[in-house]
């Protein structure tokens, strides 16, 4: 509270914005631009656009019909226009009196009572007209424009916006140099009357591009001080032995790795012999065998001595990779006294205290678990390599506990982050500039093509028709429908209606139902009757996204497919194309009013229908989300890009990545500077 004073609402709006420094809110450039700067005459204009008009109120009165509005006369000499209030006070009236001459502007409309503006903007007609286009700004309720651009101008003459790029960087970069910070800042501010409307648009405009490279260079400077921050950092150096457990694992496997899964193995296998920490990301399509390369890795990490934790952001996800690393390391763990141990927030406190047990004392080699690995009273002995599966859906925060697990003093534990949503080279470049990353793009032999069909809530008798012709061959099938965030109680009576209409479509058919609502134990019961093949059809919410494996389920049928993310639908169709059949996804969506479905929901669609290369989807997912959708930015932090777009903006991307360096190097003040300026305190977030 400045001064010991309350906030006003305006203030505490500015600060829910961001808007705390002054350079922030020079930052805060406008959304688009009115043009006050000339009169139109009534007989000039032109319907439906939007024009400024200069007259005498010759009428003001008070109407009620269709409903109560207050009426107003303007009248310019060429004609008169009326201009209509739904919502106003008695200071209105008194405002634009009879004889009052007034400036209105908004939107012509021709009609039988001749020209009109609903609520215009109006003020009285006095002083010069403006000599720049007026800003309109991104605000909130409480934070008027006339407020927030009164701030805007105090905080521009107040805001250091000296230059931070040293001498030679911005024609480097392809920059006009005659558009500095300060000029280009202030200029989108208050663009000249004779500016294209258009560059200003798309952000083609040179004061556009200097603050682009700006915002990226910010990025890329703060991504790669925190990557040398980390390499300067130690951590336990974890040396693949000769004839250890990873070459036990590898010749107990009952399948032989493929070329990807040697590489990436052996990628990892040399980061984790260093003393300096790992920050790795694994990512490899649906089905590409992740869990095998984390599970040498942790062969590794245990044969030095070490501990490992494997976190994964679903109970069925981390169950799934429990039960593989459970089969394929626990009959070499246990000659040596070794453990696998698992935590999760359903355990009964008598196990879980015996889990703990194991875990402080080291007989836990490697422990797996939901967030409950990262629980204070969970004490590690020696942890060296931390693993977070599905890494997007995990907080910083949550990412950065599990890495202050290790008790060594001085030492970091290693970290690999897996993730099934490949990460588009520009993101990689961007977001991700500070990690190193392996890419499993290879599927194990045996996954046959999944069919894609876009299908009609109208045709679903169609598809129950088809859903039959599996069952009969054998095979099963899942029917997965949304998660509705804003109630699960509707979400729970959508599966549940379904799975009623299917249990009777389908007489002599188990249907098993699953949802986010049920006990562990129940949903325990429920996918092991599906694994066994005692259940034929499968309802589920989309608990099931990630890490179910049945290769006898040759159909997916998605209802209201519209509703899910692309990459999400993505994984949904890899739970099919297990196994040796012949598999099919159903994509069964609802068209929305007017029977049409929005443009975003088609793109996904018909994204889906045309690729199965997960690369080409998340590329896709990224042009039609953009950057902070498609990281789930809410939950992981990251400082987003705000005024460069990645795709389009690629090629000055591509020039900063490769300056950032030279400017760290030789102008370190100068650097750190630019990231205050540009990041503020967002630039730890980048750490995790």
């Amino acid at each position: 509270m400045p001064d010991g004073k309350p906030l006003s609402a305006p203030q505490k709006a500015l600060l829910k914005l961001g808007l705390s420094r002054d350079v922030d809110l020079a930052l805060h450039l406008p959304l688009r631009y009115e043009d006050e700067t000339r009169i139109v005459t009534l007989r000039e204009a032109r319907a439906g656009e939007p024009a400024q008009v200069e007259g005498t109120v010759t009428a003001c009165e008070i109407g009620y019909r269709p409903r109560r509005q207050l009426v107003v006369v303007l009248d310019d000499g060429t004609d008169t226009c009326q201009l209509r209030f739904f919502s106003f006070y008695p200071s209105h009236q008194k405002a634009m009196a009879v004889g009052t001459r007034l400036r209105a502007r908004g939107e012509l409309r021709g009609g039988l009572f001749g020209w009109q503006m609903v609520h215009p903007v109006v003020r009285p007609a006095t002083g010069a007209l403006p000599s720049a286009l007026t800003p309109v700004y991104p605000t909130v309720a409480a934070l008027p424009q006339a407020y927030l651009r009164k701030a805007i101008e105090s905080a521009l003459v107040r805001a250091d916006l000296s230059d931070t790029l040293p001498p030679g960087l911005a024609a480097g970069l392809g920059l006009d140099a005659r558009w500095g910070l300060r000029e280009a800042i202030e200029f989108l501010h208050h663009p000249g009357t004779g500016t294209s409307l258009a560059m200003l648009e798309d952000r083609s405009h040179p004061a556009w591009q200097r603050l682009k490279a700006e915002e990226l260079l910010a990025q890329q400077l703060s991504q790669l001080a925190s990557k040398r921050e980390r390499d300067a950092l130690r951590a336990p150096a974890l040396v693949p032995l000769s004839g250890g457990l990873r070459d036990q694992l590898l010749a107990a496997l009952p399948f032989g790795l493929t070329g990807a899964q040697q590489r990436v193995g052996e990628e990892i296998a040399r980061d984790l012999a260093r003393e300096h920490p790992m920050h790795r990301l694994l990512q490899g399509d649906v089905g590409s065998g992740k869990t095998v390369v984390a599970a040498l890795a942790a062969a590794v990490c245990i044969d030095a001595g070490w501990q490992c934790a494997l976190m994964a952001p679903t109970e069925i996800l981390a169950e799934q990779h429990f039960r593989k690393l459970i089969g394929w390391l626990e009959p070499l763990l246990a000659p040596r006294g070794l453990s696998v141990a698992w935590l999760t927030g359903s355990q009964k406190k008598k196990e879980r205290t015996a889990m703990l047990a194991q875990v402080a004392s080291g007989q836990a080699a490697l422990v797996v678990g939901t967030h409950a690995v990262i629980q204070e009273q969970v004490q590690f002995s020696r942890l060296g390599l931390a693993i977070i599966d599905e890494q997007h859906r995990f907080g910083v925060a949550q990412r950065l506990a599990l890495r202050g697990k290790i008790h060594e003093p001085g030492l970091e534990p290693h970290l690999l982050m897996m993730s099934a949503t490949p990460i588009p080279r520009t993101l990689a470049m961007s977001y991700y500039a500070d990690l190193d990353v392996s890419t499993l793009d290879e599927l194990p032999p045996g996954r046959t093509p999944v069919l894609t069909r876009v299908v009609a809530e109208s045709r679903r008798e169609e598809v129950i028709e088809r859903i039959r012709a599996q069952l009969a061959q054998g095979r099963q099938v899942y029917w997965v429908c949304p998660l509705i965030e804003e109630s699960e109680a509707l979400d729970l009576s959508n599966a549940t209606a379904t799975h009623q209409q299917l249990s009777e479509a389908l007489p002599g058919v188990r249907v098993g139902l699953l949802h986010s609502r049920m006990p562990q134990a129940d949903k325990r019961a429920v996918m092991d009757g599906f694994e066994r093949g005692e259940t034929g059809v499968l309802v589920s919410t989309t608990v099931i996204e990630v890490g179910v494996d049945v290769p006898n389920a040759s159909l997916m049928v998605i209802e209201h497919a519209e509703r899910f993310g692309l990459s999400q639908l993505h994984q949904l169709r890899g739970r099919v194309g297990r196994g040796a059949a012949a598999s099919a996804c159903v994509l069964l969506y609802a068209a929305g009013e007017g029977g049409r479905l929005g443009d975003t929901a088609k793109a996904r669609l018909k994204a889906m229908a045309e690729t199965h290369d997960g690369f080409e989807i998340a590329r896709r997912d990224l042009e039609i989300r953009g950057p902070g959708e498609f990281l789930g930015a809410r939950q992981s932090g990251a400082p987003l890009l705000r005024f460069a777009d990645l795709e389009q903006d690629r090629p000055l991307l591509e020039r900063v990545r490769a300056a950032a360096p030279g400017v760290l190097d030789q102008h370190p003040e100068l650097a750190r500077r630019h990231v205050a300026r540009w990041l503020g305190g967002k630039s730890e977030y980048l750490k995790a």
